[in-house]
């Protein structure tokens, strides 16, 4: 009787402990699931910062302080290209008239031209032009990043790893394509404001105002299409500079990282910059040159060109009259601007990247 008490009494008290677990565990049960369920529906950093909205504010934020900070070179490059064209056009009745002497059409090199437009024109001319231009990253620089993003990670067998050479470079020319034919009326507005400046000094009347009304008088004289003026050239600038800069970026980044073991850091950026830089001045130059003085020229009451007939046409005429060499003239600006503005740009780019938890380009 004695056992079988002890025995019934026991089993209360491992019913009553069993179920006593049972009641401890299931609140941490409850709770576990609970806190895992939060977690799910909270969004983890990375996912929207890899997201393609943040990406394309990033890169267009980033291109703006590269712009800012390195427009005074594209605005002498821009002034060196176009002088050859204007030393043609300029007639010995129009030097006498203007007092426009000899030596101010003489090709004075970079720094020569920079000072000259600060001292003939004022210091802020140095940043004319500038508007239109960040107008331009709105939609450049977004569209290259995220489209060139977007095909890298299709082509990538994970999404992750370095693409061969030959899909990086077809990536980095149809992203630089696209963006730029989307982009090309605000660098249209941008060239035509950098030119202003000059037709004051040779003693022509200006053309445009500012952008808004650069923009208007190009729809009145050639209408929607003539925002397109040039673009071909255009485009083809841009996929040879963006061959250059997002392919060598993204080959030489991937390249150090790799061979030299080297974590994602500041001087790894700064080296594939720099080599970005270079490559794209090389590969852009010719079709920029091409792209300015058609985007320059003045055209009829139809928006047809008045010098030439189209891109080929200008190479031709440029080759002709001025020599090979002339497909190169503003290289050393080309270059001097690219590598500082790829530099700041890669920079802002993946230190924005970094500080907002979103992985790196």
């Amino acid at each position: 009787m004695a056992a079988a008490t002890g025995s019934a009494s026991t089993k209360p008290e491992e019913s009553s402990g069993s179920s006593a677990t049972a009641a401890s565990s299931g609140p941490t049960t409850s709770s576990s699931t609970a806190s895992s369920g939060r977690h799910q529906l909270r969004p983890v950093k990375y996912d929207y910062a890899d997201s393609f909205a943040c990406t394309y504010i990033v890169s267009v934020v980033a291109a703006s302080i590269a712009e800012l900070a390195t427009y005074p070179l594209d605005l002498t490059k821009t002034r060196l290209q176009i002088q050859g064209e204007g030393a043609l056009a300029l007639t010995s009745n129009q030097i006498q008239a203007t007092g426009a002497g000899k030596g101010n059409m003489q090709y004075r090199g970079m720094v020569a031209t920079a000072f000259g437009i600060a001292r003939e024109e004022g210091a802020m001319k140095l940043w004319q032009g500038v508007t239109p231009a960040l107008y331009r990253h709105v939609v450049y620089s977004g569209v290259r990043i995220c489209s060139y993003d977007m095909m890298r990670k299709e082509f990538s067998p994970d999404g992750t790893q370095a693409l061969p050479l030959w899909k990086s470079a077809l990536c980095g020319v149809t992203a630089g394509a696209v963006a730029q034919w989307l982009a090309s009326p605000a660098d249209l507005v941008k060239v035509q404001i950098q030119m202003e400046g000059r037709r004051r000094l040779m003693g022509e009347p200006p053309r445009v105002h500012s952008a808004g009304h650069a923009f208007r008088k190009i729809v009145q004289r050639g209408g929607v299409k003539g925002l397109w003026k040039g673009s071909i050239p255009n485009v083809q600038r841009a996929a040879l500079v963006n061959l250059g800069d997002l392919t060598t970026y993204d080959t030489i980044k991937h390249l150090i990282m790799h061979r030299l073991q080297m974590p994602d850091c500041h001087t790894v950026h700064v080296l594939a910059s720099i080599c970005a830089g270079f490559v794209a001045a090389i590969m852009g130059t010719p079709a920029d040159v091409v792209k300015t003085r058609i985007m320059n020229q003045p055209t009829d009451d139809k928006g047809r060109g008045l010098l030439y007939r189209g891109s080929v046409d200008c190479l031709r005429q440029t080759v002709a009259k001025e020599g090979f060499v002339a497909l190169y003239k503003g290289f050393l600006p080309c270059w001097i601007r690219m590598a500082p503005w790829s530099l700041t740009f890669w920079l802002s780019f993946e230190q924005i990247r970094k500080m907002i938890g979103a992985s790196g380009y």
